[in-house]
C-alpha cells in the first residue's frame, strides 16, 4: 500500500476517533458515578476489552512491553481522572473546549521538538482555530452548572492528554497499537483504584445507566477511538492529527445541548464554526499538498 494512501486513512482513522470522542464527556455527565470512580471502572473494562482483542488477534503481552508503555497508562489514568471529574463538577461544554487548547499545545511542540514542517498558512489556521475554542469557552462559561473548580481541572487535563500524546507516538514506534493500548489500560487501573477508593469509597449500588455509560465509553471513546489514533500516528503528522481532534468539543458541545439540555449561546455557535472551518481548510490544503509531491515524485521517476 503507498504512503500517500496510508496518510489519508490515517487522516480518516483520526477523523472517527474524533466524533467517537464527543460522546465520551456527554456519557459521563449523563451517569451519576462521580469522576473518580467512573474512570476506575472505565479502566478496568478497558482491561477485559483489550484482554478479548489480545486473545482474538493472538497477540500477547510481556513484561518488556508492560515497563516500557506503564508510564503511558499512568498519565491516561491521570488525564480522565481530571477531564471525569471536572465534567462532573462543571459544564460539559467548559470541559471539552477547554481541552482544545491541548492540541493547540501539541501544534507547538511538535513545530520545535518533533522538526514537523507547519507552513505559515497552516499557522495562520491554527491561530483562527484556536480563536474559535476560545470565543466558544467564553460564551458558554457562566452557566448554572459552571464551576471554577471545574474549569481549572480541565485547564490540568492540557498538561496531561499532552503528555500522553507524546509518549504515545513515541512507543507506537516499537509497539503494536492493540499491545500498547493493552499495557495502558492495566497501567492506568492499577493506578486509578487505590486513588478513587480513597476518595470515593468502594462503589456500591451501581445501575444500568451506569453500567452502560461506563462499558460505552470504555468501548467506543476508549477502545476503538484510541486504537485509531495510536494506528494513525505512524502515518499523519502530530500537528495535523491534534489539529483535526480539535472539532471534537464543537461536536461534545452539541450533543450535550441535545442530550443533557445544554444551551449553546450564538456566540459560542459562531466560535464553533470558525474553528470547523479553520480545520477544514488546513485539512483540504494538506491534501492537496500531499497529492501535488505525490505527482512531483512520479515525474521524477519517469524523467
Amino acid at each position: 500500500m503507498t504512503e500517500d494512501r496510508l496518510h489519508r486513512r490515517g487522516v480518516a482513522a483520526v477523523w472517527l476517533a474524533t466524533f467517537i470522542w464527543a460522546w465520551g464527556p456527554v456519557l459521563v455527565k449523563w451517569s451519576d458515578l462521580s469522576g473518580p470512580t467512573f474512570a476506575m471502572c472505565r479502566l478496568w473494562v478497558g482491561v477485559c476489552v483489550s484482554a478479548v482483542a489480545l486473545l482474538v488477534t493472538r497477540r500477547r503481552l510481556s513484561w518488556s512491553a508492560f515497563r516500557a508503555c506503564a508510564l503511558g497508562g499512568v498519565l491516561f489514568a491521570a488525564d480522565i481522572g481530571l477531564g471525569f471529574t471536572a465534567v462532573r463538577a462543571t459544564t460539559v461544554a467548559d470541559v471539552a473546549l477547554i481541552g482544545a487548547l491541548a492540541p493547540v499545545v501539541i501544534v507547538l511542540v511538535s513545530a520545535y521538538r518533533l522538526h514537523e514542517h507547519v507552513s505559515l498558512r497552516a499557522w495562520v489556521l491554527v491561530g483562527a482555530s484556536f480563536v474559535g475554542v476560545v470565543i466558544v469557552a467564553v460564551a458558554s462559561a457562566g452557566g448554572p452548572s459552571w464551576t471554577l473548580r471545574g474549569d481549572l481541572l480541565a485547564v490540568l487535563g492540557i498538561g496531561t492528554w499532552s503528555s500522553y500524546w507524546f509518549f504515545s507516538r513515541h512507543v507506537r514506534e516499537r509497539f503494536d497499537p492493540i499491545v500498547y493500548f493493552a499495557c495502558v489500560m492495566l497501567a492506568g487501573a492499577l493506578t486509578m483504584t487505590p486513588f478513587a477508593l480513597v476518595v470515593d469509597g468502594v462503589p456500591s449500588g451501581l445501575v444500568g445507566r451506569d453500567l452502560f455509560a461506563v462499558i460505552t465509553v470504555a468501548v467506543f471513546p476508549g477502545f476503538v477511538g484510541h486504537t485509531l489514533v495510536i494506528w494513525s500516528h505512524k502515518h499523519v503528522a502530530s500537528w495535523l492529527s491534534a489539529l483535526i481532534t480539535q472539532v471534537s468539543p464543537v461536536i461534545t458541545a452539541v450533543l450535550a445541548w441535545i442530550v443533557l439540555g445544554e444551551a449553546i449561546p450564538p456566540i459560542a455557535a459562531l466560535g464553533g464554526a470558525i474553528t470547523v472551518g479553520a480545520t477544514m481548510a488546513v485539512i483540504a490544503w494538506d491534501a492537496s499538498e500531499a497529492e501535488e509531491q505525490h505527482l512531483e515524485e512520479a515525474a521524477e521517476k519517469v524523467s
